[in-house]
């Protein structure tokens, strides 16, 4: 796996500097990456082999990198720092019980998803032993344009958004995804009059997706959550019904923090 750096998501700042190396030294692991070498990461960051092997050792020292023989690994010290971030804590306090809830009515995965940059980044996931093939992860980071969390966080977010995100080319992620602007305003426009935006397959072949906006206290989208499930079990009015009302209860919620 190559990597082609700044990643999705980053915000590179000068990276030749100690914490630019560093930040690209962190993003060179992937989603799928459990180990990687003192070579895998030089070669993934672009940070000379011994800078990263000096670098390597401090990020030990602190518990942001763990070893394990000569592979390292991400370190439990960033989880503990991740938890404290208000915006995802608050959030994912509040929607966590009736995210169980919606999961046991619906049997169906369950995704709180917020807006960073031009991507989603999922906060929480409930799933139960038949979840989505290919699964989406906590803090794993989607296209706003086919999903239905997606969807819904343009649809009710800024227009300085949208136009950011139709100006740039609209991945075909599936042979069903909406890729052309024109399409993508009227889907938008549709989500704005339901109150809700659903997908069919432009995210995965064989499953759909209906996400509704999370309010926070002063009334601006705070986040999306949605129901995925198989076609053959999709029930988009049901699940709309359910996720309207789920939502309005984690609004009161986030009302009174």
């Amino acid at each position: 796996m190559s990597s082609a750096l700044p990643v999705p998501g980053s915000h590179a700042g000068d990276v030749n500097s100690v914490l630019g190396k560093v930040q690209r030294i962190l993003e060179a692991f992937g989603p799928d990456d459990e180990h990687l070498s003192l070579s895998q990461l030089s070669r993934r960051s672009g940070v000379a082999k011994a800078s990263v092997h000096r670098l390597a050792q401090e990020l030990l020292g602190w518990g942001v990198l763990e070893r394990r023989g000569a592979q390292y690994r991400l370190g439990m010290r960033l989880f503990e720092i991740g938890q404290r971030v208000p915006r995802q804590r608050i959030l994912r306090d509040a929607a966590r019980p009736y995210m169980e809830d919606l999961h046991h009515a619906t049997g169906e995965t369950v995704h709180l998803a917020v807006l960073d940059g031009i991507e989603l980044l999922y906060l929480e996931k409930i799933s139960g032993h038949h979840q989505v093939r290919r699964p989406s992860r906590i803090a794993g980071r989607m296209p706003l344009h086919c999903t239905a969390t997606g969807k819904i966080l343009l649809a009710f977010g800024t227009r300085a958004l949208v136009d950011e995100v139709v100006a740039l080319p609209l991945e075909r992620r599936t042979p069903r995804t909406v890729a052309t602007p024109g399409l993508l305003l009227q889907e938008l426009a549709r989500a704005r009059d339901l109150g809700y935006a659903a997908e069919h397959e432009q995210t995965r072949l064989g499953y759909l997706s209906v996400a509704v906006p999370l309010l926070g206290s002063t009334g601006a989208t705070a986040g999306a959550l949605a129901v995925t499930a198989p076609l053959v079990r999709g029930d988009v009015p049901k699940f709309a019904g359910l996720l309207g009302m789920v939502a309005r209860r984690i609004t009161t919620t986030l009302a009174s923090e």
